[in-house]
Formats: C-alpha cells, structure tokens, sequence
C-alpha cells in the first residue's frame, strides 16, 4: 500500500536544501502525483 496512491501532489524545493525534482521523485515511489514542482530560493 502506498502512502500517496491517488493523490495529487504541489511540491516546493528548495535550492539550498532538497530540490524540487528530488521531491518528485520521492512521490511517485509513493504512488503520487506531482503537478506542480518547482525550486525557490528563499532568503
């Protein structure tokens, strides 16, 4: 059974932690759906 099966998923990375694409990556492991991914910098 998959945590996020089904479900759609907004990821916000960011560039001096985890970036966006690695995040996505994570989720469709997890069954999800990514239909937003990007990677901010916050300062």
């Amino acid at each position: 059974m998959s945590i996020l099966k089904g479900k759609k998923v907004v990821i916000i990375g960011d560039r001096d932690g985890i970036p966006g694409p690695a995040i996505e990556e994570c989720v469709k492991t997890a069954g999800g759906e990514a239909v937003f991914s990007a990677t901010e910098c916050f300062v």
